[in-house]
């Protein structure tokens, strides 16, 4: 009996720790288990999270205890999908390593067609969160039929050039698709993607973000970027031209990694990213959306004073599924 109550405590500690995040104000949205509500050119968030997941793997903190007990299904690594709906014609942004549900909600979205796998996925970068569900359609899983694969020229050097994933190559169960920086990728008479290059950790490739340039609105994606000054680009500029911004919000402040040397991971703090949009309009504010937190941003807890900073500075924390019309 007493082993019965400590599990059932843990398991109350845990859903308290999980709760479910409020809809950004304004934001049209889809409920949080499917996806099945959505009939127009449109943007899908697929997954917040940075590349390890929360919980994070050995974390012991606060922060991912009680997800161990009982997991947030609602926790993916960052990811959205693009859903063209007068083409029946479905797109991801990165190959995470939930993949597999990521793909299933996506393909699940209403239009005329019913496939499993979407017609393309484009890349950013080399790093784990960003390519590794690649690994998912090979021979050991789905064995896919070429995959169109949209990657830079030295991330394409290293899918065909590494194993495992050289195998998907020759398999044919993926097909790379080179794109060059700023060189607009047309998808449809209204779609267009355009690359572009930016500042990070580059390892084994380059990082890009990417534009998307739909039948009426536009937005950015650019989940992984060192600090905002080490990039060419005005950020401030690039929001004004477009109708949604996701961008970087690995980390809240620096307290919140205490046992690593911040300057191996340079990404811009939210703080830092608020107080240079600062001075922009209230309208230009509503399109940004911070996305790819790490497991110890407090913003994933809706109640903390974080996130609650956040809104009251007329920004947005990404939420899971929500759909942003193109």
């Amino acid at each position: 009996m007493q082993i019965k109550i400590l599990r059932l405590s843990a398991i109350l500690l845990a859903m308290v720790a999980c709760q479910e995040p409020a809809n950004n104000k304004g934001l049209p949205n889809v409920s949080q288990s499917s996806t099945k509500a959505i009939s127009e050119t449109s943007l899908v968030i697929l997954g917040t999270i940075q590349d390890a997941g929360s919980p994070h793997i050995a974390c012991k903190k606060k922060c991912c205890r009680n997800l161990f007990l009982v997991p947030d299904n609602d926790r993916k690594v960052v990811s959205l999908g693009l859903i063209d709906a007068e083409n029946n014609k479905k797109y991801l942004f990165e190959a995470t390593p939930d993949i597999t549900e990521q793909m299933k909600k996506l393909m699940s979205a209403e239009t005329s067609e019913s496939k499993e796998i979407a017609d393309g996925i484009f890349l950013t970068h080399a790093h784990i969160g960003h390519y590794t569900g690649l690994m998912y359609l090979g021979k050991e899983a789905v064995s896919a039929e070429s995959v169109p694969v949209f990657a830079m020229p030295k991330m394409k050097a290293y899918l065909e050039q590494n194993g495992p994933w050289s195998q998907l190559v020759t398999n044919s169960n993926i097909s790379i698709q080179e794109i060059n920086n700023k060189k607009e990728i047309t998808l449809s008479s209204n779609l267009r993607i355009m690359p572009f290059l930016v500042p990070h950790r580059d390892e084994f490739s380059e990082t890009v973000g990417y534009k998307i340039i739909g039948p009426n609105k536009t937005a950015l994606f650019i989940p992984d970027i060192d600090k905002w000054e080490k990039w060419e680009t005005d950020i401030n500029i690039e929001i004004a031209n477009v109708d949604y911004a996701f961008i970087d919000g690995t980390f809240f402040d620096g307290k919140e990694i205490n046992h690593r040397d911040i300057s191996e991971i340079p990404h811009p703090f939210i703080i830092e990213s608020m107080e240079r949009f600062n001075d922009l309009p209230t309208k230009e504010k509503m399109k940004i959306h911070f996305i790819h937190f790490n497991h110890t941003n407090p913003v994933l807890d809706q109640n903390s004073k974080e996130y609650k900073q956040i809104n009251d500075n007329g920004f947005n924390v990404s939420k899971i599924y929500a759909v942003y019309k193109l």
